[in-house]
C-alpha cells in the first residue's frame, strides 16, 4: 500500500497545480497560434513547448538542473542568443534602402519613441494596487514598443530576468499583429492625398557603400553609444559577411544554420520563464497592456514624422513608410505597400519602407544600449 502511495505521489496527476494545468493551455495556445494562425510560428511555436516543458510537475525541466533551464542560463543569462539572432538579421539585411535615403533614419528613430512613453507609463501603474515596476523593470518593458524581439529578450535578461517570460511573449505577439494594429493608425494619422504619393525611385547604391555602412555605423556606436555596442556589432558583422562577397559560405550559416538553432533554443529558454508563480500575475496582464500600447504610439509617431518629412519635401514623402520604422523587419514594411496599393495600385511602397524598418533596428538596438547605459546594473 504505502509503495502505491509513493508511485502515486510521483505522478504528475497528484502533483499538478492549477497554475500549471493554465499555463499548460497557455503554451498550447501558443503552438495553436503558430500553427493555425501564422502568428511568428518561428518562436511562439517552441515558446509555447518551453512552456508545456517548464510546467510539468516534478519534472524541473526550467530549473537549474533542468534541460532548458541550462539552455536559458547559458544562452539568455548571458545575452548570447539575443546577439547571435542580430548577427543572422545583419546577414539576412539589405541596408541599401537606408543608404540611399539617409532622411529615413529619422522614421525609425521617431518610432523608437514609443518606448521612452511606455516606460513612463509601467512607472505610472505603480500608483495601482498590485504593480510594483522598478524603473528597470519600466525600460524592460518599454523595449517592446521598438517591436524587436532579440532586443527585448537582451535588455530583459539584464534588467528584469523575472520578467522575460511575459515580455518576449508580448514582443512577439505585437510583432505578428502587426498587419492588424497599424493600418487602423495609419489610416486614421494621414489624409488620401498623403497615402497616394508616389516616391522616386531610389538611387543605385554602389557596392563599396554597402561594405562601408556597417564600418560607418559601428563606428558611431563606439563613439557614442558603446552600451549599444554588442547588439550593433553582431548586425554589422553579419551584414559585412553578407555585403562582403568574399565569405559567402559564413553568410550562408549566419542566414541559416545559426540563426535557426538559436532560434529553437531561444524559444525553449524563453518559455522556462512561463512557469506558473511567474507568469500567472498582475504585472504581466499591465505588460501585455502597456506592450500594445507601446508598439502603437510607435508606430504613431513613426507616421507623424513621416507627415512632417512629407511637408519639408514638398510632398515627396509619403507619410505610410513611418509605419515602417519599428523593426519588425520586413513585415512591417510590407503592410506599409500593402496601405499604400489600397490607396494607389500604381504605388509600390516597399523599397522606400524597407529604409525605415531597417533604420527601426538600429534605432531599437540604440534605445537598448541608452537604456542599459542609464539604468543598467
Amino acid at each position: 500500500m504505502e509503495a502505491l502511495l509513493t508511485l502515486w505521489q510521483s505522478t504528475g496527476i497528484a502533483n499538478i497545480t492549477w497554475r500549471e494545468l493554465l499555463m499548460l493551455l497557455v503554451g498550447i495556445g501558443l503552438i495553436y497560434l503558430a500553427i493555425a494562425k501564422r502568428f511568428e510560428p518561428l518562436l511562439l511555436l517552441p515558446i509555447g513547448f518551453g512552456a508545456i516543458l517548464s510546467n510539468i510537475p516534478i519534472a524541473g525541466m526550467a530549473g537549474p538542473e533542468g534541460m532548458i533551464g541550462m539552455i536559458y542560463h547559458v544562452g539568455v543569462e548571458t545575452g548570447v542568443f539575443p546577439l547571435l539572432i542580430f548577427l543572422g538579421v545583419g546577414a539576412l539585411t539589405d541596408f541599401s534602402a537606408l543608404i540611399a535615403r539617409p532622411s529615413t533614419l529619422l522614421l525609425g528613430a521617431a518610432a523608437q519613441f514609443g518606448i521612452f512613453a511606455t516606460l513612463i507609463g509601467a512607472l505610472a501603474l505603480n500608483l495601482l494596487p498590485g504593480f510594483n515596476f522598478s524603473l528597470a523593470d519600466a525600460a524592460a518593458i518599454g523595449i517592446i514598443g521598438g517591436a524587436d524581439g532579440p532586443t527585448a529578450i537582451f535588455l530583459a535578461s539584464r534588467l528584469a530576468p523575472d520578467l522575460l517570460g511575459a515580455i518576449a511573449v508580448a514582443a512577439y505577439s505585437y510583432m505578428a499583429l502587426v498587419p492588424i494594429i497599424q493600418p487602423p493608425i495609419m489610416r486614421a494619422l494621414t489624409t488620401k492625398a498623403e497615402r497616394s504619393v508616389v516616391m522616386e525611385q531610389l538611387r543605385p547604391v554602389s557596392r563599396l557603400e554597402r561594405i562601408l555602412f556597417p564600418f560607418a555605423v559601428l563606428f558611431l556606436c563606439a563613439l557614442l553609444l558603446p552600451s549599444a555596442a554588442p547588439l550593433i556589432g553582431m548586425l554589422t558583422l553579419g551584414n559585412l559577411l553578407r555585403e562582403s562577397g568574399v565569405v559567402e559560405r559564413l553568410s550562408r550559416a549566419a542566414q541559416n544554420e545559426i540563426i535557426n538553432v538559436v532560434t529553437i533554443l531561444l524559444g525553449l529558454a524563453i518559455g522556462s520563464k512561463l512557469s506558473g508563480e511567474l507568469f500567472l500575475t498582475t504585472q504581466t496582464l499591465g505588460i501585455l497592456v502597456l506592450g500594445a500600447i507601446a508598439f502603437s504610439i510607435g508606430t504613431a509617431a513613426g507616421v507623424i514624422m513621416g507627415k512632417i518629412m512629407c511637408r519639408l519635401s514638398g510632398g515627396k514623402v509619403n507619410p505610410l513608410i513611418g509605419a515602417a520604422g519599428v523593426s519588425a523587419v520586413p513585415m512591417a514594411a510590407r503592410v506599409v505597400n500593402k496601405v499604400g496599393l489600397e490607396e494607389n495600385h500604381h504605388n509600390f511602397l516597399l523599397m522606400h519602407a524597407m529604409g525605415p524598418n531597417v533604420a527601426g533596428v538600429i534605432g531599437s538596438a540604440v534605445a537598448a544600449g541608452v537604456l542599459l547605459a542609464l539604468v543598467g546594473p
